[in-house]
């Protein structure tokens, strides 16, 4: 393999690994039109146990499940994840929040007002900043900060160690305005994501030096300006405490303390059970424990399959498959919660609803047989999203359809349905691409005889085809396998041999120069992550059907996305990306044109699949500089379409968002587009 080179940011454009997750010339395409499904609310709204302020009680505690304690407060370094964010939200100015529609909304906490003033020669941004706004120090918050934060961000001095710069690097110069409540930012670039700019704001404390940028912010975060401060940190104990800033000028917190605590999602329901947290985002089959425990067995009875409720383990394998229990295990004969479970879990509830994110099938065409875009498409004509969708999301009471687009998840502001680009799922379609690629039914090489003894090859538990061992096929080999052959299919005698797919929908398998079309589908393999394994198994049986053999294989979480999706190790793998607000500028990275570098590497930035023209560049670039927000959202249309026709990226569904919370908790739990409003949240009067 060559040698690759990845440039990455993090800023939630940290690629979602769902283990607990993008050509030809086109016709015009006549897909959803945006306005027809811009007039519909998202694909289901949020959950949070929404409460006017009069209703939250002034006091307590709250403890919130993390995978981790944030190892920087400093989100726009390389290692900042979501509890970096989460702190950041509670603590720091945002200066556009985002709306039940995941559209970004001036703050007035922070704005007064903020517009383009002036669009040629060149853009001008003016901020008016609420006079109230000061740091927790009494500092005002100034154009001195903001022009510290252009400067660190800009990537013209390497002493700063950043993870990006999009946006800041447009910028020409930020000054005071006509009072020192006003900011002035002159772009020397057009830039139609202006308003994600200086969110979070940081002091120029942090911001005024490389070496206060790289170190000042990791372990501590002096100064705040939000409705929380940074408290105690515990590292013994794994929680982080946020407590009231006395210098908040907006409406007071309603908690006295917000408490990160870090607990691995296998352990979440037993820690909301005892009482060690009281939020905490959970695994289909943690829901599904929650529900039953909290529905009388009657209602239990009456209520079964209907929509909104789980479905039992029997109709939802994948929810079960996700605590890494069997039904017997967990429930007894009639299929209800232990006594104990009962006990423990009635005080809870699951909020849900879908992230703005996704999960996708992701295909290398950097080398190999989906290097050739036709290998591609006839896979993505071969998979059935739909059905996929249906099989995650429809056991989960929520909206099971499959998502159009690569850039923004339905109801966001802009989305439009362009997946006729690619065409719908046609597995006779896909055979003739296959085909017009050379791959031909069953034409390879007659295989070797087995040598006595020789031992069946396995690879990791499951065989080719993506299915475990099973009663037809005890030692987990595939029939289409030849273990004792040659990997090429070449045979003693040169004659060709038939294989005639006889797993049980499968079509022959496709052969080329004498070699099987097999791709290796990297999954993970940690007990979170048996629900995308459960897709990924799905997928390779839409793929035996056209003649594709598959190869899983299960790797550890921690070296998935290391060793095999940002190297390219992989053919097909599942993860996700989410979708912000700001699509010209957050999806470009993901989608943009591999480039050399002059070492030889390949610079893919986050376009792990390898797959780009210059044309998608192009439409990227188009709409990010483009100040007309309707015109901006119908040039990423237009680059989402030929991201479809390359088909490095399936989009299959939209990510379901499942939080288990106390009863008593408001204003918290599955904010879907939104974000959250920490002031709000509390418990119930």
């Amino acid at each position: 393999m060559s040698s690759q080179h990845t440039r990455s940011r993090t800023r939630l454009r940290s690629a979602v690994l769902l283990a607990a997750g993008l050509l030809l010339p086109l016709p015009l395409l006549t897909g959803c039109g945006a306005g027809d499904d811009e007039a519909d609310g998202p694909a289901a709204p949020q959950d949070i146990a929404a409460a006017p302020r009069s209703k939250v009680a002034d006091k307590g505690t709250l403890t919130w499940a993390v995978n981790a304690l944030p190892a920087t407060y400093n989100t726009f370094q390389a290692d900042a994840d979501q509890a970096s964010q989460r702190v950041a939200g509670a603590v720091l100015p945002t200066l556009f929040t985002l709306d039940g529609r995941g559209r970004p909304q001036r703050n007035p906490d922070y704005l007064t007002s903020a517009s383009v003033t002036q669009r040629e020669p060149r853009q001008v941004v003016v901020y008016k900043l609420n006079p109230k706004a000061v740091w927790s120090n009494g500092t005002a918050i100034t154009s001195a900060d903001f022009e510290a934060q252009w400067k660190a961000l800009r990537g013209k001095d390497s002493a700063y160690w950043t993870a990006r710069n999009a946006g800041y690097d447009r910028i020409d110069r930020v000054e005071r305005g006509a009072n020192a409540q006003e900011v002035k930012v002159t772009f020397a670039k057009n830039h139609a994501d202006w308003a994600a700019l200086f969110t979070p704001l940081y002091p120029r404390s942090v911001m005024g030096s490389g070496s206060a940028f790289n170190d000042s912010a990791r372990k501590e975060l002096k100064l705040a300006a939000g409705p929380f401060a940074v408290g105690g940190r515990d590292a013994k104990q794994g929680t982080l405490t946020l407590v009231r800033n006395p210098r908040w000028w907006g409406d007071r917190a309603k908690l006295d303390r917000l408490v990160l605590r870090a607990v691995p999602p296998e352990q979440r329901v037993a820690a909301l059970a005892s009482g060690k947290v009281d939020i905490a985002e959970i695994t289909p089959g943690a829901a599904e424990r929650i529900t039953k425990a909290n529905t009388p067995s009657k209602k239990d009875r009456s209520d079964k399959g209907r929509p909104g409720i789980i479905a039992p383990a029997s109709a939802s394998p994948g929810a079960a498959r996700a605590e890494g229990r069997s039904d017997q295990g967990r429930v007894d004969g009639a299929n209800k919660p232990a006594a104990a479970d009962v006990t423990a879990l009635r005080g809870l509830v699951v909020r849900r609803s879908l992230e703005p994110a996704y999960t996708q099938l992701a295909l290398n065409g950097a080398s190999g047989p989906l290097a050739d875009e036709r290998v591609r498409r006839a896979i993505a004509r071969a998979v059935d999203r739909k059905a996929i969708a249906e099989y995650v999301l429809a056991p989960l009471g929520l909206p099971a359809k499959p998502l159009g687009s690569h850039v923004l998840v339905a109801g966001q502001q802009g989305y439009e349905d362009t997946s006729s680009a690619i065409g719908s799922v046609d597995p006779k379609a896909a055979q003739a691409l296959l085909a017009d690629a050379g791959w031909k039914a069953g034409h390879g090489a007659a295989p070797q005889k087995k040598a006595a003894g020789t031992a069946p090859v396995i690879t990791s538990g499951v065989r080719a085809g993506g299915r475990p061992a099973d009663d037809d096929d005890p030692d987990g080999t595939d029939p289409d396998d030849d273990p004792a052959g040659p990997e090429d299919g070449t045979g003693t005698d040169g004659k060709g041999s038939l294989d005639t797919g006889d797993k049980a929908g499968a079509s022959p398998a496709r052969y080329k120069d004498g070699k099987k079309l097999t791709l290796r589908f990297v999954l993970p393999k940690g007990a979170g992550a048996e629900p995308l394994r459960a897709v990924g198994e799905r997928i390779a049986r839409q793929l035996d059907a056209i003649g594709v053999r598959t190869e899983v294989i299960k790797v550890d979480d921690a070296s998935f996305f290391k060793d095999h999706i940002a190297s390219g190790d992989f053919d097909l793998a599942l993860y996700g990306w989410p979708t912000g607000a700001f699509p010209a500028t957050d999806a470009r990275p993901i989608f943009a044109k591999p480039q050399p570098a002059p070492d030889g590497s390949l610079i893919v930035e986050q376009n792990y699949t390898r797959v780009g023209t210059d044309q998608i560049d192009r439409l990227f670039d188009q709409a990010s500089t483009e100040l007309d927000p309707d015109a901006s959202h119908d040039l990423m249309a237009r680059a989402d379409a030929r991201i479809w026709a390359a088909a490095g990226s399936i989009p299959l569904y939209q990510r379901p968002e499942l939080v288990g919370t106390r009863k008593t908790v408001v204003n918290a739990g599955a904010f879907g587009l939104a974000g959250p409003r920490y002031q709000d949240i509390g418990y119930r009067r």
